[in-house]
């Protein structure tokens, strides 16, 4: 049975031309942007996982987002990357809240 969340990631992941990573790292990786698909109880360690990914990886420069599977979630991540450099991306691959790289 798929989830809601590969059920998403797979959706994003169409929508940028790239197949869903369901291995470690991102969710969705794209040359531009790597994304991680999250349910409201899993949105905090995703929110840690891009800080310390960012941070092991200086030299990345790809922008990196939050998907929330939903609007609640979607809501959640952006107050919680508020004073971030996190974006945040809705259910259906929209930029809610831009990335700052």
């Amino acid at each position: 049975m798929t989830s809601q969340h590969d059920v998403i990631a797979m959706r994003i992941a169409q929508k940028y031309g790239v197949e869903f990573n369901r291995g470690p790292g991102p969710d969705v990786i794209a040359p531009n942007m790597d994304i991680e698909v999250e349910t409201m109880d899993t949105i905090d360690s995703a929110y840690r996982d891009l800080q310390s990914y960012r941070r092991e990886f200086q030299r990345h420069r790809k922008p990196v987002y939050i998907a929330g599977v939903d609007d609640f979630s979607t809501k959640f991540a952006i107050l919680l990357t508020q004073y971030t450099k996190i974006g945040v991306m809705d259910q259906y691959g929209n930029i809610r809240k831009h990335s700052a790289h």
